[in-house]
């Protein structure tokens, strides 16, 4: 058992379900997984997974092992958050998450950040999983809808992003604008390949329009907007986003029961170290001139 590294290894395994995902987070190569396991299962003598074609489940042994790896990670974690809060510069590595699509709103003011303090080496991570602040995979996570409950960490709320339904100009030419709320039945629209998306626009109009209508589904949400700026059909657009280039036409404006709250994240034990609360106050600052943006509640 005095490896550390192989028993940290099997638990991320255990803990993503494949040696890909166990590298990614590692920062390894694959084949060092499949070494770190094999390793500790023959000083063991035993199984500590069963390997199929979705990926690694831990087996009885395993899940025992690994009860005990989890815990001793979250102290390892816990320990080295502290420690890297007590330097007094804002320095250093600082890794920013946020839900895709708001690029646009923080790449500036990450820039901004940078610019005032040169000496931060940013990363800007942006994924549909949520990243756990808990094992010090980011220092901020910017997220959208209901509030944040998981334990540990501090939310603060940031703006509410406005959002209206748009179409492309060659869309109207073609389809025609509706003339109201009550004309939207009859044309063609573009919906993320989810019917449980939490975002209250889309549910709003999946209750007003037959799914036979939803002409165009697809899990990336930058190919919804391409879509709708290339004509496929009628959606939904954040303002900031409309706002960029041309060729869209306002079908319907932002109501505020459309509004998707941002939140920032961070865990208890950065939460004040400078470097996080500088960033954190330069971006309150920032938000409170974005245009299409409402304040926070």
């Amino acid at each position: 058992m005095e490896n550390w590294d192989e028993i940290r290894t099997a638990y991320q395994v255990a803990r993503l379900g494949t040696v890909s995902g166990a590298a990614d987070v590692l920062g390894v190569h694959h084949a060092t997984v499949i070494r770190h396991i094999d390793a500790l299962e023959k000083r063991l003598g035993t199984r500590l997974f069963q390997r199929h074609a979705r990926g690694y489940t831990p087996t009885e042994a395993g899940r025992d092992l690994l009860t005990v790896a989890q815990a001793t990670d979250e102290q390892f974690v816990q320990l080295g958050n502290r420690i890297k809060g007590q330097g007094e510069s804002v320095s250093g590595e600082l890794v920013v998450t946020s839900i895709s699509g708001l690029s646009s709103l923080l790449v500036p003011v990450l820039a901004s950040f940078q610019a005032k303090y040169p000496e931060v080496v940013v990363r800007f991570l942006t994924d549909m999983r949520l990243f756990r602040l808990d094992y010090g995979e980011a220092h901020v996570a910017i997220r959208a809808g209901a509030a944040p409950e998981e334990p540990d960490n501090v939310v603060q709320p940031l703006v509410r992003i406005k959002t209206g339904l748009y179409a492309s100009e060659s869309y109207v030419a073609e389809h025609g604008r509706p003339a109201g709320e009550d004309d939207l039945a009859g044309h063609r629209f573009i919906l993320p390949d989810n019917e449980a998306a939490r975002a209250p626009f889309y549910r709003w109009l999946r209750e007003r329009v037959g799914a036979d209508r939803c002409i165009f589904r697809t899990t990336e949400p930058q190919a919804l907007e391409q879509a709708l700026r290339e004509g496929i059909g009628i959606g939904f657009l954040s303002g900031h986003r409309a706002e960029e280039g041309e060729g869209l036409v306002e079908i319907l404006p932002p109501r505020s029961e459309w509004d998707s709250p941002l939140w920032i994240v961070t865990h208890v034990d950065l939460h004040r170290t400078r470097k996080v609360q500088a960033f954190v106050t330069h971006l309150k600052e920032v938000a409170k001139g974005w245009k299409l943006c409402g304040p926070a509640e």
